[in-house]
């Protein structure tokens, strides 16, 4: 590996990956590790391939080599989550291309669920009659909402609000850049809660919230959910399967009579099933369920 000079570097990952890891891969590359990603397929394997480009400015050795645990160690756990094949990955420094330019431009504004349009921080777009937007930078953190399991989570949090007939609370667990807690904010939610376990992602969050005047009734701390004793009218969680499990009695305990519960995060299937199942068991009613491809959101009410 190259040592730094004064020309600007970037710490460069070849992540060479399972298709099915591809989503939660990305979320985390984007989001808790700040990195921009460029998506490649290898043409002789068929396999994915991720580069990745985290800046350096002024990383040390030991800072740098820090990040790389902390990636190699989420990866593998991800793989072992979904039960496939550790992803291969390999490191680089390469001097600077404007690549923190150059991969703007595949980031425009978007709408994400009806009414909802995605505006990075660099573009200026002017919403029409009943659209409303929320600013952010889809490079710094988890759930820019181009992934299914955010826009599906967005779409049940939209439907709730419109047939609300009362003021809501709204609980996001695992609350990544905000994106579901800030949305639920804009749909009418009159106090929204964002939390998550990751220091850096609490304070993306923060950050997004403050770009974000529309969304002022949300708040984002870093306190662990069984350490929360105020309940909700709605939570929603974006996470993964065997996290989800882990959290049902929280959830149940924090969640108000007939409240909203949205589950996103699990693969269609025998995950969407096993879901649906246990969370029955604890107390919760099935309602509605979507599905984009091989992920599943759902919707169930506390009983």
């Amino acid at each position: 590996m190259k040592e730094k000079s004064d020309t600007p570097y970037w710490l460069t990952a070849h992540i060479t990956l399972n298709p099915i890891l591809e989503e939660a891969v990305t979320d985390f590359l984007l989001g808790v590790m700040a990195g921009a990603v460029e998506q490649t397929v290898d043409d002789t394997s068929r396999e994915l391939v991720l580069n990745v480009y985290f800046e350096e400015k002024d990383q040390d050795e030991q800072s740098r080599a820090s990040l790389q645990k902390k990636v190699e160690s989420q990866l593998r756990e991800l793989a072992d989550i979904f039960q496939v094949e550790n992803p291969v990955i390999s490191w680089e420094l390469i001097e600077d291309q404007d690549w923190s330019s150059n991969w703007k431009v595949h980031f425009k504004p978007f709408a994400i669920t009806k009414g909802l349009i995605i505006v990075p921080t660099w573009e200026d777009y002017q919403p029409a009659e009943n659209e409303q937007i929320i600013t952010m930078d889809p490079g710094m953190a988890f759930g820019t909402g181009h992934h299914a399991t955010t826009s599906m989570s967005l779409d049940f949090l939209r439907q709730i609000m419109e047939n609300r007939a009362k003021e809501i609370s709204v609980l996001d667990v695992g609350c990544g850049t905000g994106i579901l807690g800030m949305g639920a904010a804009l749909f009418g939610a009159n106090k929204v809660l964002g939390i998550d376990n990751d220091p850096e992602a609490v304070r993306v969050a923060i950050e997004n919230v403050a770009l974000n005047p529309a969304a002022a009734s949300m708040q984002v701390v870093q306190t662990p959910l069984q350490d929360l004793e105020e309940s909700f009218d709605c939570i929603v969680a974006n996470i993964i399967h065997d996290v989800l499990l882990i959290m049902r009695e929280d959830f149940h305990r924090l969640l108000q009579r007939n409240g909203d519960l949205i589950l996103s995060g699990i693969l269609h299937g025998k995950q969407e099933g096993n879901i649906v199942r246990i969370f029955e068991e604890a107390g919760f009613a099935f309602v509605e369920k979507k599905q984009q491809e091989e992920w599943a959101a759902l919707h169930l009410k506390k009983r």
